[in-house]
């Protein structure tokens, strides 16, 4: 949506005054409007206090440049390894990817912010709201301006100068507890003869939203459906008389090895609440089928659960620890912000910028961990448990909690001036990110010790410690240990279990950026249309990355989670780049005006090499204030630090991904192609049929391979305007096509690749792959090691357009003011090799194919009242299902829920002026619209049955109050 500048003059100033020359995101030429030809949408600083908004990342996801697809929000961070860290939030225009997306501040470079190795993108939580005037969104590609990144487009924020002194206070209170946000700032902004100058202090505090705040949280119930009747089929918990909670379920698992009374499926679970005795419930002996077995037992206690539908229900699922989950982790911001410019002399002025930031980030998350490094434990070996069964003992646990700090320093320096008509800018810009991660872990080498305890010695006897016998990282003393200890499963373990097993690592991540860029923009000559206007300039950036993960994770020694080394490296990157504005035609039939604008771009980076971009664009006003326009150009993006410098990350894989596993009878079966049979026979035999221990797989960066991305995007749009200025829509048609994009190419994909691949085994990828030989008992030929990482191969492909208006008018009632967004998704699609299908992403949950926002502003004298509603259209999974949305449960076919209905949230809001205090009062999801529900079956990212996507609200309706004293 195209914004409009309307200049309150008269004919006389008109004439007497020289029309301001300004700068708009999208173009590097100063001029006297902001009509342009790639389309623009400025979002206000008056959006965040209208609509209750707390941090930058919610302002930008109100925009339908991010409410299309799932962005990442500090909730999705939550028991996860997300890019940028814990509590990181960044924008993904067009779903493209944040690193993607370009981020200015005052039209600079801002350096990213985050933890860990994949630290690429501007962190949202780093700029405080409260210096925001406002965010120019260019909705194109814009490369050929501004350098690398700059694919999906570019978000350009502008901060607040002038006189502008004030005290602010505001918080957002959900109705339920949990959630609660509170943010204080105070700014000192002055101007002078020859310059201004802002000071700003804010401190910003999101309280934790836990599991167990919300109802709609609370269960992971299956929600199944009986296709005929529509009753559910569920299973009942009879300690509630409601639907079971098919939560992270913790017990002992349990194979029969000759026993009668082991069925399939079936766990044992301790009695902790004395539910099972007190409702007689069946014991293992109740079980028995054959009295001559060699039948299970159980110490006291214990009793089979989960071995058909019914004892589903009896299996306790719903651990108190669930509910302390974070939801939205408790994050504390400080920030300190100036900016300052000066009149050096009549023709050139100084400016300066500081930013400050510190962010701590702490949640809190459950986890399981089991006994599978060593063979199972089997009956007898262990007092009480006796019988033809082997046992692999499931533990529940709360120690899974992280705690981040970022400290985030950015300064500008810069000359600006004029010399003649022409305007220039010199700048340097330097930006520092500090991180350090503090990571709950279990410890890898304790582990595998304690299991050896439960291990058999020469004698057919448990193992049991030697004297001074340390684990080989953590350095702990061995214990023996009772996997079987009920307490120790329901997440209760001993003291020196605890000290034992469990302990944190704590990395440090930073990332320097320094940029410095020149300049000059004027008028070249002029046509008969009007003033050819240019701007030249160069750039000069360094990139330097140092991520250092903990010791253990180092080491591989974090139990069940990815092993990871240093990250470090730096790239420079130079460029020229050049703009030409070119008035075509003027005041013709049916051509009010014509221009034409050029822009190129040379880049060389130390990295890969040098690349060219360029753009053209042309705006043509026709009459009446319709206008048409149009643009084609190709952008890049450099290959990020972390892609070309991540150390090997080691993690671990089940065999069942490798295709070669029981080939001969799977390709009886019909479930693999010929191809991959005749490949894997080559190297495999047929007799391959059991798999064995895991594979480990192994991530590295790219350097000496990786090229940057390309990408060519196009855009067509419609405007018109009305006589009056009263009314202006617009319509664009968009397109991006990226090409050889930067994919990580996983242990799976190598394996499914080369194993299909008619150049086998001379495809590249096969290389990647050690197999075993056979092993100790001639029958192990799984895959050892497989090589992933970082390569050239994806393409992705947005195709979309784009409606809005505004509407301004005066009645006798007041100033009204209408603002509509909507973006319709025609194709998203990713294909990660040539010969893959590729895969389409519209209409996909978290990426609705519509989507919207509507705002209602009315003024009249010192009043303002406002109204935003928010629209995602509806979505669906279903596709990638076979059956669609049928399931079978316990041989029973059944109905799952795997979409979600259009949601709308409504928001609104009462602004006053009272002397020299504003405040504001509103409702947020004011009809307390809950997340939509999907089933178990779907596969989607939820808690409870609630989605966990960016288009859903997590905390219910909430007021919010932002009161400002003006000094």
């Amino acid at each position: 949506m195209p914004a409009v500048a309307v200049a309150e003059l008269n004919d006389e100033e008109a004439q007497e005054q020289k029309p301001e020359r300004i700068q708009v995101v999208g173009s590097r030429i100063r001029t006297d409007g902001f009509d342009n030809a790639t389309p623009i949408e400025i979002i206000s600083s008056e959006v965040v206090a209208d609509s209750g908004l707390n941090n930058l990342g919610e302002l930008l996801r109100t925009s339908t440049i991010a409410s299309g697809s799932n962005q990442l929000t500090s909730a999705l961070t939550v028991g996860y390894v997300t890019a940028g860290g814990s509590g990181n939030e960044s924008v993904s225009m067009r779903g493209l990817g944040s690193n993607r997306t370009l981020v200015l501040l005052n039209g600079r470079r801002a350096g990213p912010a985050g933890t860990r190795g994949q630290v690429a993108a501007f962190d949202m939580n780093t700029l405080p709201v409260s210096v925001v005037e406002r965010v120019e969104i260019l909705k194109d590609g814009a490369s050929s301006l501004y350098g690398s990144d700059a694919v999906a487009g570019v978000i350009n924020i502008i901060t607040k100068r002038g006189d502008d002194s004030s005290i602010n206070v505001n918080f957002n209170q959900p109705f339920n507890s949990g959630g609660e946000r509170f943010n204080l700032n105070a700014t000192l902004g002055r101007t002078f003869d020859r310059g201004s100058y802002r000071l700003m202090a804010d401190y910003r505090l999101d309280s934790e939203l836990k599991r167990g705040d919300r109802s709609f949280f609370a269960c992971s119930e299956r929600l199944l459906f009986d296709p005929v009747t529509g009753e559910r089929g569920d299973p009942i918990d009879p300690r509630t008389g409601n639907y079971h909670c098919a939560d992270a379920q913790y017990g002992v698992w349990m194979w029969a090895t000759g026993a009668s009374n082991v069925p399939a499926g079936v766990k044992a679970q301790y009695d902790y609440d004395g539910f099972f005795a007190q409702f007689n419930r069946p014991t293992f002996a109740d079980l028995i089928t054959d009295p001559d077995a060699n039948n299970f037992s159980a110490p006291a206690g214990w009793y089979p659960v989960s071995y058909d539908r019914e004892s589903d229900g009896w299996g306790d699922q719903a651990h108190p620890f669930n509910q302390k989950r974070s939801m939205i982790p408790e994050t504390e911001v400080w920030s300190i912000y100036g900016q300052v410019d000066y009149e050096l002399t009549d023709n050139m002025g100084m400016y300066a910028e500081f930013l400050h930031n510190r962010r701590n980030t702490q949640q809190q998350s459950v986890r399981q961990f089991w006994y599978a490094d060593f063979p199972q434990i089997p009956g007898g070996r262990v007092d009480g448990w006796e019988g033809g069964a082997v046992m692999m003992p499931v533990n529940i646990t709360d120690h899974f909690g992280t705690e981040t700090d970022v400290h985030y320093t950015r300064a500008v320096l810069g000359l600006e001036g004029s010399i003649g008509d022409w305007d220039w800018d010199l700048s340097y810009q330097n930006s520092y990110n500090w991180g350090r991660y503090t990571n709950d872990i279990i410890f890898r080498d304790s582990m595998l010790m304690g299991q050896r305890t439960q291990q058999a010695d020469a004698d057919g006897n448990l193992r049991t410690c030697a004297i001074g016998e340390r684990t080989q990282f953590s350095d702990k003393a061995c214990i023996n240990m009772n996997w079987l200890d009920a307490d120790l499963i329901n997440g209760n373990p001993s003291q020196s279990v605890r000290n034992f097993l469990f302990g944190e690592d704590v990395g440090h991540t930073v990332y320097k950026q320094q940029t410095v860029e020149g300049y000059i923009t004027g008028d070249l000559f002029e046509l008969p249309a009007g003033m050819v206007g240019t701007a030249v300039g160069a750039s000069f950036q360094t990139d330097e990355i140092e991520d250092t993960p903990g010791f253990h994770t180092r080491n591989g020694n974090s139990w069940g989670l990815t092993g990871a080394g240093i990250t470090a490296g730096k790239s420079n990157t130079r460029a020229v780049f050049a703009e030409l504005n070119i008035p075509v035609l003027h005041d013709k039939p049916f051509v009010e005006s014509l221009d034409v604008t050029a822009s190129g771009r040379w880049t060389d980076v130390s990295t890969y090499g040098s690349d060219t971009t360029y753009k053209l664009s042309a705006h043509w006003e026709v009459a009446g204030g319709l206008s048409v326009r149009a643009s084609k150009g190709t952008s890049f993006r450099s290959p990020a630090l972390f892609e070309l410098y991540l150390d090997a990350q080691t993690g671990f894989l089940g065999q069942t991904v490798d295709p070669c596993l029981d080939w001969a009878n799977r390709l009886e079966a019909g479930t693999i192609a010929q191809r991959v049979a005749d490949n894997c026979a080559t190297v495999v035999p047929a007799t391959y049929t059991t798999p064995g221990s895991s594979i480990t797989s192994v991530t590295s960066g790219g350097l000496g391979r990786l090229g940057a991305e390309t990408s060519v995007n196009k855009n067509l749009g419609i405007v018109w305007k009305n006589a009056s200025d009263s009314f202006i829509g617009s319509i664009d048609y968009y397109k991006y096509d990226i090409k050889g994009q930067i994919s990580n190419v996983g242990g799976a994909n190598v394996l499914n690749t080369c194993y299909n691949s008619e150049n086998f085994p001379n495809e590249p990828l096969c290389n990647q792959i050690v197999r075993r030989n056979g092993g100790q008992n001639g029958l192990d030929f799984g895959v050892e090691t497989v090589f992933g990482g970082y390569t050239n191969v994806a393409n992705q492909i947005a195709r979309g357009v784009d409606v809005g208006f505004n509407y301004t008018n005066d009645f006798s009632f007041g100033t009204l003011r209408v603002n509509y967004q909507h973006n319709i998704q025609l194709k998203r699609s990713f294909q990660l090799f040539s010969t893959s299908t590729p895969s389409q992403y519209v209409g996909d949950v978290g990426d609705p194919k519509h989507s919207s926002v509507l705002r209602v502003t009315l003024i009249r004298d010192d009043l303002r009242l406002n109204w935003t509603t928010n629209y995602f259209g509806k979505t669906d999974d279903y596709k990638y299902f076979a059956n669609g949305n049928l399931t079978t449960y316990r041989g029973a076919q059944y109905e799952f829920i795997a979409d979600t209905p259009t949601t709308i949230y409504h928001t609104a809001s009462a602004s006053r002026i009272f002397g020299d205090f504003d405040v504001t009062v509103g409702v947020r999801n004011l009809f307390d619209k809950e997340p939509p529900q999907v089933s178990l079956a779907s596969g989607l990212l939820r808690t409870g049955n609630a989605p966990l996507y960016s288009q859903y609200d997590l905390l219910g309706r909430r007021v919010f109050a932002n009161i400002t004293y003006n000094f």
